[in-house]
């Protein structure tokens, strides 16, 4: 402490908080400045890697020295290297994160973002908790190379075991977390789903979709989550979500993106002469006005595509209940609404609309096409 009052350039706080999580957070809450650099207080490794994680602010809000991606090093016994590749590949497979080193603590992390996650976790395993967090809110992380040396004086203040035994902990926590359909990834994810069933629905759905707005031109996208789909959208589409997750992630996909909801959409009436609505209206209620919003901003001769489950089907019943058993937490858990094939193509007809196609994913989920009538 007199050592670091001694520079009088320096700030010295006691911990108020047990272990190597309640430190970093504490750390987060009283630094100042855009970005946090995080790694050993005893400057007991090289810096260099400082200059390098700088240069990667702009392309990630999370940016890791990593010790296990090409180019990346580490010198450890023998032992404890074996354990680090076990418990990293493991839980990073196990989280889906396609993080590499997941333990490292040399990380440079934006301000803002880091502030806003709150992890629970006051052990070692804050670090894979605040991977997990940034994720599932549509942040983005980035490793690059870096050389780990073993300590020249001293001596690490890490359990082997103990992090093990942190992971273990925290481990279904963060699972459930990373699995939930609020995830930013959630959409995308499942396109390469290691399930079966929804694998083969997401593709199953992309393809069908893609396929009915090919050749309408530029499509409004609402409820657009971060699908796959979004990605697929000519130059001059837009797609809308609420959830300001999903959006960020969904960056990726190089389109326009708009935070609105369904109820209100902030587009001017008949400026698209294709919209798409998939897997939305049965998490809303029946009285709202989101129908009314998709016929609003839809052109005269434009096209709607609405896909949600068919509730007259046994085949979506029986296809719900397995789809909850083999993937808990899944959207089919939180239907507020649900519609029938004849139900919606006599709301539409009434509004002038001609159904021009019908499409199905094993007689359970139902995807319609529209054609807008010139009055309606």
């Amino acid at each position: 402490m007199e050592a670091v009052k001694s520079t009088g350039a320096s700030r010295a706080v006691e911990q108020k908080e047990r272990g190597y999580g309640g430190a970093l957070i504490m750390g987060f809450e009283i630094a100042q400045g855009n970005y946090f650099l995080t790694m050993d207080a005893d400057l007991s490794h090289s810096p260099e890697f400082i200059r390098n994680l700088w240069l990667q602010r702009e392309n990630a809000e999370v940016v890791i020295a990593s010790r296990y991606v090409a180019g990346g090093k580490a010198v450890m016994p023998a032992t404890r290297y074996v354990l680090s590749r076990t418990l990293n590949v493991f839980f990073s497979r196990g989280l889906s994160l396609g993080v590499r080193d997941m333990s490292s603590g040399f990380r440079l992390y934006k301000a803002t973002v880091v502030r806003k996650l709150r992890p629970e976790a006051r052990d070692f395993d804050v670090l894979q908790e605040i991977l997990v967090r940034a994720i599932v809110e549509g942040y983005r992380v980035k490793e690059i190379p870096f050389s780990y040396a073993p300590r020249l004086h001293g001596s690490s203040n890490a359990n082997v075991f103990r992090f093990g035994l942190a992971y273990r902990r925290t481990f279904w926590r963060l699972w459930k977390l990373r699995n939930s359909i609020l995830s930013a990834d959630y959409d995308d994810r499942a396109y390469n789903s290691d399930i079966f069933l929804q694998r083969y629905w997401q593709r199953q759905r992309y393809r069908h979709i893609t396929e009915l707005i090919a050749g309408e031109g530029p499509v409004l996208d609402v409820g657009c989550g971060s699908s796959r789909i979004i990605g697929a959208l000519p130059e001059g589409s837009i797609a809308i979500d609420v959830l300001m997750r999903k959006l960020r992630y969904a960056r990726k996909f190089s389109r326009d993106l708009v935070q609105a909801s369904g109820f209100l959409l902030p587009i001017p009436s008949g400026a698209f002469t294709c919209v798409v609505c998939s897997q939305v209206i049965q998490h809303v209620p029946k009285e709202s006005p989101i129908l009314e919003e998709l016929i609003r901003t839809l052109a005269p001769s434009g096209k709607l595509v609405l896909g949600t489950p068919d509730y007259a089907n046994w085949e979506w019943v029986l296809t719900k209940k397995l789809y909850g058993w083999v993937a808990r937490n899944t959207a089919s858990a939180e239907h507020v609404a649900h519609y029938t094939r004849q139900e919606l193509i006599e709301h539409f007809q009434r509004r002038g609309f001609t159904l021009e196609a019908t499409r199905y994913i094993l007689r359970g989920e139902l995807i319609l096409a529209f054609r807008k009538g010139n009055a309606a």
